[in-house]
């Protein structure tokens, strides 16, 4: 038995680093060396084989004030990947006959609408109709404040039902914080240790946890948005999202997780079918990400200027993980540019151009934009020597010029061609074109 488990390690070696030499790291380096040069991403990556680390790569600073360089053991908010970990603490519970799926949720929270008909299934799966507590414009003026399981509920109770449970899919944090309270209950233990007991511990994770105030002299990675420069971003407090967005990690420890998760060294098989059973696109804690003609699965996730994905591919047994405390370009393409160097597929490495705009064209371009395609205005307005475009109801987003009359918003991938003669704009976004007009 011995010498077979022997043979079997070494035949999965070689293996892996067959396939660790059939992508060229040095074009994906340079890459991402595009990126670091154009101050467009701070971040790190990772990609696992056979669960054997075959690419990983860190950008940026842990802290930029005082120059602290990321490091492959830099620890990120993960935000809502925190839910693929929180759905397996219940699904363990279940495995346990701790909780039930079909279990309704009034005996916790009784001042919850619908809490008699809403089960924890529907909590996992988004379709218990709980308005989603992060959506409220009034959501911005305290998510820096500490709440406790009483001010969380309330708010949550406050918010109302979008619609019946069942009825539809809609994602909501609020399902998880709920969730997260009754894991809490039924266990009589804190979430970040039962994080630590039943996924950290068991599989080995060094750098994953649950998260309290930024401490980047631990290695923790404070967070920024860039205009014209990394500015530092306010902290959630962590007490707010819980188990629907309070995990630090790193993307070898997100890897590691997911090797562990879909190996099934974590959940019983008939758990894990239940996570990866997709209805409206919504798994528990799991959904689909595509990549050409195969399907991976996996969470994403946004927090203060955090940005993370992991998804793992069974095919190839492919494991792929990103975190970010600063983006100035569309993660999205970040994502395809390393499964494509993975897996074969053509990428660009990108060029970032650079067009000096005069005082006077910037002012040809300001005004209010309305188009007939769509019932949405863009307001252009200046800010010093750079122009920010806000949309009906949104933030207000600085835009780059690339070259005359050419101005991109790369983080949504966004280009915007004027026309100041015409008093004409084309919006160009995820290949659709939308003409705009000045009021």
């Amino acid at each position: 038995m011995k010498n077979l488990f022997f043979t079997a390690m070494l035949f999965g070696f070689w293996v892996n680093l067959a396939l660790a030499q059939s992508f060229d790291k040095a074009k994906l380096d340079r890459y991402f060396d595009a990126l670091e040069e154009s101050n467009r991403f701070m971040g790190s990556v990772a990609v696992s084989e056979n669960g054997h680390v075959i690419y990983s790569r860190s950008l940026g600073y842990v802290d930029v004030e005082r120059a602290v360089k990321a490091n492959e053991n830099s620890k990120y908010r993960i935000g809502s990947i925190s839910k693929t970990f929180t759905s397996v603490l219940v699904l363990k519970a279940v495995e346990e006959n701790r909780l039930g799926l079909d279990q309704t949720i009034e005996k916790y929270f009784p001042t919850v609408p619908n809490a008699e008909k809403i089960t924890l299934k529907q909590l996992l799966s988004h379709r218990s109709g709980i308005h989603n507590f992060t959506d409220d414009q009034s959501y911005m003026t305290w998510f820096t404040q500490p709440k406790s399981e009483a001010d969380m509920v309330a708010i949550i109770a406050a918010g109302g039902s979008d619609f019946e449970p069942e009825s539809k899919a809609s994602y909501s944090n609020s399902n998880y914080v709920l969730l997260t309270y009754i894991l809490e209950k039924e266990f009589g233990k804190s979430y970040g240790d039962l994080i630590q007991e039943n996924i950290v511990q068991p599989i080995g994770l060094k750098n994953t946890y649950f998260g309290g105030t930024i401490d980047s002299a631990d290695n923790e990675c404070k967070s920024y948005s860039f205009d014209g420069a990394w500015v530092l971003q306010p902290e959630t407090d962590l007490s707010i999202p819980l188990g629907a967005g309070g995990i630090v990690s790193t993307p070898i420890d997100l890897n590691k997780f997911s090797d562990a998760l879909f190996g099934g060294k974590i959940l019983q098989p008939e758990s894990l079918k239940l996570m990866t059973a997709m209805r409206d696109n919504f798994g528990f804690g799991l959904f689909p990400i595509p990549f050409y003609e195969k399907i991976s699965y996996g969470h994403t996730g946004g927090i203060d200027g955090f940005t993370s994905v992991f998804s793992h591919f069974s095919d190839g047994s492919v494991s792929y993980a990103l975190t970010s405390n600063g983006s100035n370009y569309n993660g999205n393409n970040i994502t395809i540019a390393v499964l494509s160097a993975l897996f074969d597929k053509p990428y660009e490495i990108p060029t970032f151009n650079i067009y000096e705009v005069s005082s006077e064209e910037l002012d040809s371009y300001l005004g209010v934009y309305a188009s007939t395609q769509i019932p949405l205005k863009i307001t252009i307005t200046r800010d010093k020597n750079s122009l920010l475009a806000q949309a009906t109801g949104q933030s207000a987003f600085p835009l780059e010029a690339t070259e005359k009359n050419v101005f991109k918003f790369d983080p949504a991938g966004i280009v915007m061609e004027f026309d100041p003669e015409k008093n004409a704009m084309i919006l160009t976004q995820g290949g659709q074109q939308v003409q705009f007009k000045k009021e």
